[in-house]
């Protein structure tokens, strides 16, 4: 059975529907000739990635008249930084951490450098 998470790793395996998120990141709300436009991509592949995209939550809609207009959703993407990134973050900035104090404590025992002479 496949999970949320797995729906958004699966959408985000495939190039063309990354460059079509970073379309709706600098751009959102735009309706899909638009989208096909900034890609240069047919309506019927952007249609199939937006499917893709909106069955991992990614990529919400709203209808404006006639227009439906596409946008990004950056919460699954928050959630896999969360989970899968901070999580990781945290134990480099602890490594470093530990290496700035090991360094200061050795500068403080070490005795101070000869000046120099002219």
């Amino acid at each position: 059975m496949e999970t949320d998470l797995d729906k958004v790793f699966k959408a985000l395996a495939d190039a063309g529907r990354r460059r079509l998120l970073d379309v709706l990141r600098a751009e959102g709300g735009i309706p899909l000739g638009e989208l096909c436009a900034h890609l240069k991509m047919s309506r019927q592949a952007a249609s199939k990635h937006l499917l893709v995209l909106e069955d991992a939550n990614l990529v919400t809609t709203v209808r404006h008249g006639r227009e439906k207009l596409h946008y990004l959703n950056p919460v699954p993407i928050h959630e896999i930084s969360r989970r899968w990134i901070q999580s990781f973050e945290h134990a480099r900035l602890d490594a470093l951490h530990d290496f700035k104090q090991q360094l200061e404590a050795h500068l403080e025992t070490s005795p101070e450098p000869a000046e120099l002479k002219e």
